[in-house]
């Protein structure tokens, strides 16, 4: 039994390790995720998803960045570590139309909208401009605006904008500091504003938006600018919004904003970017300033790949299994239940074909047997009654000795005792010819006919008669 389904158990340990080394359902501990500024958006986030990835066993490394552009060179970057990155929407590579991941990387969904909040000293908009609000960017030449630090998403989308309105960089009086810094810049009065692209739930938007003397530049052309950026989508802040008994903003408000996005590396493991996807329905789920219940994560709003795994959450939402397993064994079960269903395909056939190799190996233990009892049953015919004929009787009396130590399954016990009874069909015919058996075949099982009973010597027998006494007697 063992040495037939030995190989064939052998086998579909072999394909389980190699289809398990293969699909390695079981991810990494560790995830890197680069976020952005300190105090912005993007590092609240982070803090959200190392919460709930932790509840997975999964510890999320979070690496602060300048922003979009840094994280999506860190992305690149084979030696940075980095596995998943806040990208904001319009600062993703365009992939090449005839390679389209050549890029690298892929989309894990849309998180939330980031809306372009120009933020400025209405004092130093009244003294420059004549005008305490702003509504063009046009107005803006005269002020010295902040439009975030090198490598930030926020710089990159300024620069659209300002080309955009068919200015130059030249034309204005731009600096490029941090977040923070740009802030303390201008509530010291150094900077007349500043530009940031951040979700609003980012502590210096809001801090900012409650600070008297800080004004909130309406775009009035939003439906325009979104008509001319594809990656960009007008949105509406409501009056009253941002603080209610203050009524601010005392007007609607019309923004431009993108959609952040979560940008991996197309390695990353799939079951890290399934946790990132469940992940993000639960953070940005809920309704917001700017989004309703349920809006976010979607699969629109990026020029990357969308990752099978996201497009599979988004289709069908999580696996079913996760509903009544743990996640790691719902996981395991999820992954390689594919597999187990080819293995299974596969052995049907062979389960066919084991049971009768299984009855071929256990009659050839019997039936091998019967190629020595010919050769010794066709000695037989030329074999001289004195000469050949004892020599036999030995190998017999050997291949008997053989056969009565088999051991069969009862179903093949018929054929056991068939060959016994051959062996002693034949060491009849060897007796007709004088042979006689050279040793003592006995067993409980033994017939009567196979213990032979030892040949005396009759000379020996003469001297030890009873009736003969010893001569050496007294």
């Amino acid at each position: 039994m063992l040495v037939t389904l030995g190989p064939a158990l052998l086998l579909l340990a072999g394909l389980l390790m190699l289809a398990y080394w293969r699909l390695d359902p079981t991810p990494p501990k560790k995830l890197i995720l680069a976020t952005g500024a300190a105090q912005g958006a993007y590092a609240e986030f982070g803090q959200r998803y190392k919460a709930q990835l932790a509840k997975f066993g999964v510890e999320v490394e979070l690496r602060a960045t300048q922003g979009s552009a840094e994280n999506l060179r860190l992305l690149q970057d084979p030696d940075s570590g980095v596995d998943v990155a806040f990208v904001q929407g319009g600062s993703e590579p365009l992939p090449q139309p005839d390679e389209p991941e050549s890029t690298g990387l892929v989309s894990l969904g849309s998180l939330f909208y980031e809306p372009v909040w120009l933020l400025y000293r209405v004092e130093a908009a009244r003294q420059r401009l004549g005008t305490p609000r702003i509504e063009r960017f046009s107005q803006l030449k005269r002020l010295r605006l902040n439009i975030g630090a090198p490598g930030s998403g926020v710089t990159n989308l300024m620069l659209r904008l300002i080309d955009a309105n068919g200015l130059k960089p030249d034309d204005l009086q731009l600096r490029r500091m941090t977040q923070t810094e740009a802030t303390v810049a201008l509530l010291a009065g150094e900077l007349d504003a500043v530009a940031f692209v951040a979700a609003p739930e980012a502590p210096l938007v809001q801090m900012l938006l409650l600070t008297p003397g800080i004004g909130l530049m309406d775009f009035a052309q939003s439906e325009a600018y979104a008509r001319k950026l594809h990656f960009l989508a007008p949105v509406l802040l409501p009056r009253g919004l941002v603080q209610l008994d203050a009524d601010l903003p005392a007007a609607d408000m019309r923004l431009v904003a993108p959609t952040a996005t979560m940008v991996s590396r197309s390695s990353t493991h799939p079951v890290l970017q399934q946790l990132l996807v469940q992940a993000a329905r639960v953070i940005h789920g809920e309704p917001g300033w700017f989004q309703k219940r349920g809006e976010f994560p979607a699969a629109r709003g990026s020029a990357l790949p969308l990752a099978r795994e996201a497009e599979r959450f988004f289709q069908s939402g999580p696996p079913l299994m996760q509903r009544y397993l743990p996640f790691w064994v719902a996981n395991l079960v999820d992954r390689m239940w594919v597999v187990v269903a080819g293995l299974i395909v596969v052995l049907i056939p062979l389960s066919r074909v084991l049971p009768p190799l299984y009855q071929l190996r256990v009659r050839s233990r019997v039936f091998r047997w019967y190629g020595r009892l010919r050769q010794i049953e066709d000695s037989l015919a030329g074999a001289d009654r004195g000469a050949q004929a004892q020599p036999l009787m030995a190998q017999l009396e050997s291949l008997d000795a053989h056969v009565r130590q088999l051991q069969v399954p009862l179903s093949h016990a018929d054929e056991l005792y068939a060959l016994r009874s051959h062996i002693e069909l034949v060491r009849g015919q060897l007796r007709a010819l004088g042979a006689r058996p050279s040793t003592v075949i006995a067993g409980p099982d033994s017939p009567p006919a196979l213990q032979a009973e030892p040949q005396a010597d009759p000379q020996v027998a003469s001297q030890t008669a009873p009736d003969s006494p010893d001569p050496r007697a007294p």
